[in-house]
């Protein structure tokens, strides 16, 4: 491929060179002889200022979007307006523009999305479809399981799975597309076929500042990323925010589905849950289905809803909606229980917003009040730094209002002082008149809930859920809650072994 052909597309202001080309790269580490280096300005770092590293590393062309940047003598040039857009083309033209190839499901929201993206890629395997999986809590590419630096990569990592998805047959590619990735444009030319809107609450307003920005980002999905609308539009209308979806995806004629716990296209009937499982008759355009999930609550009927609307609109018959449901045992770190043997419940989960720890708690304590049990439910939980701050005394609030016993201790502090953090919380988790301790430390945080709870209890870790490092000023360290778990339970006495700690709920 030329230079030229790689820039077929793209918005240039200025161009020049045509020499045969070997690669793309963003990342000036990774450029090999032959390549071409895309520098842009990114959210922390200019890629501009590693332009000639990458020459030197073997570049025989540059695409900027810096125009105060001069050629360099010898090296194909291209000036761009917006450079993650130019990453966006130059990527999908390297890889022969595989997301025009393949059946792209995209979910967004602000809860419920990488649990919404295991049930669909559970249904079109059931209905024997090949499909690759790109998400928060990982990647699943041609088979492999490959870990998730983000919950949407950039252009050029996307094309690049997606190809190998197709290379190995796949079909369909589910995704998780979040509010950064959208405002940021990474996804950029991807044509999703079917778009999914879970909810909207609070969160990540240390960077969208308002509700509205947030949701405005979110609605990029549904008009379309340098691309038409989808072809399938599947929205909560119990959400606000969800309704205000399904009226701007009709008016830019996408097909509409709309979900709800009693309303939409798709809804339930005769919920049951249950704690090893949740069954409910499920309402759709071709009739009843009865369902059956190993997930539990009232938010995973919401998302199991969802992913059928979007495997309906995929074409997936309803028997194979129904055997992908039955068959997601659990998602790592959704309501993920830790089993050794113990008379209670432990349970971890990814909730980090006031929104996710209210229906956390709801849950638990539901799953410890049925058949009249008086069961208590134990929140250990934290709050990010280098985030939002005034989430932090709702959180702490969310927390105290529905548990019995609260340990408040560090999340990922990042560059913040963790004492700090707490304190932010402590206005709202004091505000609630809850029982409580405060341990900075997460590790004996965790201890402590184990140590106070007596059979029929719940012990919630709640914030991290699938992660496998804490970050903070000194770096990221190994720190995953359900190891940290099993190593406390063994401390009290049980006997954890990989059969029991770790199943799903």
């Amino acid at each position: 491929m030329t230079f030229q052909q790689l820039l077929d597309g793209a918005e240039i202001l200025a161009h020049s060179g045509d020499p045969g080309v070997s690669g793309v790269e963003y990342d000036s580490r990774c450029v090999k002889p032959g390549g071409v280096f895309v520098a842009m300005r990114g959210e922390a770092v200019d890629g501009n200022r590693f332009i000639d590293q990458a020459i030197q590393a073997g570049a025989v062309a540059v695409v900027t979007d810096s125009a105060a940047e001069k050629a360099r003598e010898g090296v194909a040039w291209a000036v761009v307006p917006h450079g993650r857009r130019a990453l966006a083309r130059l990527s999908a033209n390297f890889y022969k523009k595989p997301a025009e190839r393949i059946a792209v499901t995209g979910i967004t929201g602000t809860n419920g999305k990488s649990t919404t993206a295991f049930l669909v890629e559970s249904i079109l395997t059931a209905a024997r479809r090949k499909s690759t999986l790109v998400g928060t809590i990982e990647y699943h590419v041609a088979g492999r399981v490959l870990p998730a630096p983000h919950t949407t990569p950039e252009a050029l990592e996307l094309n690049r799975i997606l190809n190998e998805a197709l290379g190995q047959g796949a079909t369909d590619a589910v995704m998780e597309v979040s509010s950064h990735a959208l405002a940021q444009e990474r996804v950029f030319g991807v044509p999703f076929d079917v778009a999914v809107f879970t909810n909207l609450t609070r969160d990540h307003l240390d960077y969208h500042k308002t509700m509205e920005e947030y949701f405005a980002s979110k609605q990029v999905l549904f008009r379309g990323c340098g691309t038409e609308p989808p072809r399938v539009a599947v929205t909560n209308i119990d959400d606000e925010y969800g309704a205000k979806v399904a009226d701007f995806s009709r008016k830019r004629s996408s097909l509409v589905l709309r979900y709800g716990w009693q309303q939409g296209d798709f809804h339930a009937e005769k919920i049951d849950v249950a704690p090893r499982g949740t069954r409910f008759d499920m309402v759709t355009p071709r009739g009843k289905v009865a369902l059956f999930s190993p997930l539990i609550g009232r938010v995973n009927v919401y998302n199991i809803l969802a992913a059928s609307a979007a495997a309906y609109a995929r074409g997936c018959p309803m028997e194979a909606i129904a055997e992908g449901v039955d068959q997601l045992a659990f998602v790592p770190g959704r309501f993920q229980r830790v089993d050794c043997g113990q008379p209670f419940t432990v349970v971890v989960d990814y909730a980090h917003t006031d929104d996710a720890l209210r229906n956390l708690t709801a849950l638990a304590r539901e799953f410890v009040s049925r058949g009249g049990s008086k069961g208590r439910v134990l929140t250990v939980f934290g709050c990010g730094g280098d985030r939002d701050r005034t989430k932090r005394p709702l959180m702490g609030e969310a927390a105290g209002r529905a548990s019995d016993f609260v340990v408040l201790t560090s999340d990922n502090p990042r560059s913040e002082d963790p004492i700090s953090i707490i304190n932010d919380a402590l206005v709202g988790l004091q505000k609630s008149g809850v029982k409580y301790s405060v341990d900075p430390d997460r590790r004996k945080a965790i201890a402590v809930a184990i140590s106070e709870a007596r059979p029929g209890d719940i012990v919630l870790l709640a914030g991290k859920g699938h992660e496998k490092v804490q970050i903070t000023r000194e770096g990221a360290r190994p720190f995953d809650d359900v190891e940290v778990a099993r190593d406390a339970l063994r401390v009290a006495g049980y006997k954890c072994d990989s059969a029991q700690a770790g199943a799903g709920g």
